[in-house]
């Protein structure tokens, strides 16, 4: 599968962010419409039609060339259902907001709150002298 982010030489990559993928076959068709189900983030399909959709993949239905996804476009409140045989190119165009330190940022936030309501918690102790 053709990809066209430039990436560095790290060579390590943790989200698919910013990254395109011109498919040349339906079995990598498939393969980057697969990625982009488990993104989380936005991705823009171009369409044979010169058509863009940007949108949130949320459904797809695998079925050989008849296969078909479904987006909720980008600022539109209905969904729309896209064939794989009419897809050019797979871009994840939108933040991915599972990306980066959001687990660490959790675990550090959760370890504040309950350090907070522990601290609460003695000092009401301490008001009614438990402690």
């Amino acid at each position: 599968m053709t990809d066209t982010k430039n990436h560095s030489a790290q060579g390590a990559i943790s989200s698919l962010q910013g990254r395109q993928f011109a498919p040349r076959s339906f079995a990598e068709l498939a393969e980057a419409i697969e990625l982009a189900f488990d993104y989380r983030g936005d991705v823009t399909v171009m369409l044979r039609s010169g058509r863009q959709v940007t949108g949130y993949l949320f459904n797809r239905t695998v079925r050989g060339q008849d296969s078909t996804f479904e987006v909720f476009p980008e600022g539109d409140s209905g969904v729309q259902l896209i064939r794989y045989t009419d897809v050019v190119s797979v871009a994840f165009s939108g933040e991915d907001t599972a990306s980066g330190n959001s687990w660490e940022n959790w675990v550090a936030k959760k370890e504040s709150e309950r350090k907070a309501e522990a601290d609460r918690i003695a000092q009401d102790a301490r008001a009614r002298g438990h402690l």
